[in-house]
């Protein structure tokens, strides 16, 4: 992206985000740096006037939306969202993701599966043929730590404990569980390897996102893409 570094693709995505939404919505706020920017940009617009109520993926995007005005509601008042937008960490064909570089993602694939649209902000670096060059999150019930890892090596799928920002201990999740990320390389079959996971006790949830993304807006040097699955 010669002339437009990463963090201006991430604004540009973000901004054609907020395009999406319109008052009376109720909207879902991802995690991680390029989501963040959408919640300014959005923030921006609630200011405004735009009229919405929100469901945050994070404790940090929910504290972020609270600074910035933006309403938040919850499920038991709003059970079904009309958009959610987030970001990815990779994006293959057919929207196939994987999320959870900032720990989220058991929040962002709950209120992903509660909305009726989930866009993907991201720029062009995320995009890639074959999902599996960045590390597969799995979120992992402490108590299971052992089995769990042994399971995965077994697997082929060479898990390592994510430790904390701060390299104080492991990293640990808004829910309080641990997150093993596998460097499994590239995942030919993520249906199979998603099964598998979830087939695990102890494991709480992974960052495979199938067949959930409905948009996705990348920015590149000559503006925003729109991919669809």
């Amino acid at each position: 992206m010669t002339g437009m570094t990463q963090d201006d693709a991430k604004l540009l995505a973000a901004k054609r985000a907020v395009e999406f939404i319109s008052d009376g919505m109720k909207v879902g706020l991802g995690t991680g740096t390029t989501t963040t920017l959408f919640i300014h940009e959005l923030g921006k617009a609630v200011q405004s006037g735009l009229r919405i109520e929100a469901i945050a993926t994070s404790d940090a995007s929910a504290t972020l939306a609270k600074e910035l005005g933006i309403p938040l509601t919850n499920f038991n008042d709003t059970p079904v969202l009309d958009v959610n937008v987030d970001g990815a960490d990779e994006i293959a064909p057919r929207l196939a993701l994987i999320k959870g570089g900032h720990g989220a993602h058991l929040r962002e694939k709950i209120v992903a599966s509660a909305a009726r649209q989930f866009i993907v902000v991201a720029d062009e670096t995320k995009v890639v043929q074959k999902l599996g060059k960045f590390p597969l999150p799995v979120e992992v019930i402490h108590l299971a730590l052992p089995l769990v890892t042994r399971q995965l090596k077994d697997r082929g799928l060479n898990p390592v404990l994510r430790a904390a920002l701060n390299g104080t201990g492991p990293w640990i999740t808004d829910e309080g569980n641990v997150i093993l990320d596998c460097h499994c390389g590239v995942i030919e079959e993520p249906e199979r390897t998603a099964m598998e996971l979830r087939n695990i006790v102890g494991v709480v949830e992974h960052g495979l996102f199938l067949g959930m993304a409905t948009l996705a807006l990348v920015a590149r040097e000559n503006g925003v893409r729109e991919l669809r699955p």
